[in-house]
């Protein structure tokens, strides 16, 4: 069976589409679930996030608000964004980071408009999902798990959540998946003349650091 990696991180609101589009891929496609820290990336590629640039928070927001409803997903914003998503990762590790822990973690987030800072409710979450020690979320190996799949992730080239990488492709972002059912299809898209030469374009101009 063929296997894809999905580095996600809970925070992303395209990461919670994403998930509910897996149903579009092929049925022989198995799918490893890697939680991330976003914040990890984007510190180690020297970028911003989304939502630190207002204008482009508001467009993120109104974007996936649009798909959300366009496509009959039950979607609504958390009562905060952006905010601290590593007890959330680290729930989803205790949890091996089985797909249906992960689908409702992330229900959890995006469908309830509840503050993810909630402790009440983020006992209850971790309760549905088998996890009754809350303090074992602070376990090192659980630390050092998260840790491990975010300088992973960055050796890959992952970018950005949420990321499909197989056999070193990446595929970055909810509207990535007909490229990568195209690819799946036919490999050789990637080998084309045009794609061949722009993956080796020069750089012509850079900003300054």
């Amino acid at each position: 069976m063929r296997k894809a990696i999905w580095y996600f991180d809970v925070v992303s609101p395209y990461a919670y589409l994403h998930l509910h589009r897996f149903a579009e891929l092929p049925a022989d496609l198995a799918i490893e679930y890697k939680p991330v820290l976003f914040a990890g990336l984007l510190n180690h590629w020297g970028q911003k996030g989304p939502a630190e640039i207002p204008s482009k928070r508001r467009w993120t927001y109104r974007s996936c608000q649009y798909w959300a409803e366009s496509h009959d997903v039950p979607f609504r914003f958390p009562a905060g964004h952006p905010f601290n998503p590593l007890h959330f990762l680290r729930l989803i590790l205790a949890c091996d980071s089985r797909p249906e822990a992960v689908r409702r973690v992330f229900e959890h987030v995006w469908t309830t408009g509840a503050d993810p800072a909630d402790e009440k409710g983020f006992a209850a979450l971790a309760r549905e999902v088998g996890i009754e020690d809350l303090a074992s979320l602070g376990a090192p190996q659980v630390k050092e798990a998260l840790r491990r799949n975010t300088e992973e992730a960055a050796a890959a080239g992952v970018f950005g959540v949420p990321t499909l990488v197989m056999d070193g492709e990446i595929f970055w972002g909810n509207d990535s998946i007909e490229f990568f059912k195209a690819w799946l299809a036919d490999p050789g898209i990637l080998a084309r003349t045009e794609m061949r030469r722009i993956d080796a374009l020069p750089v012509s101009a850079a900003r300054k650091s």
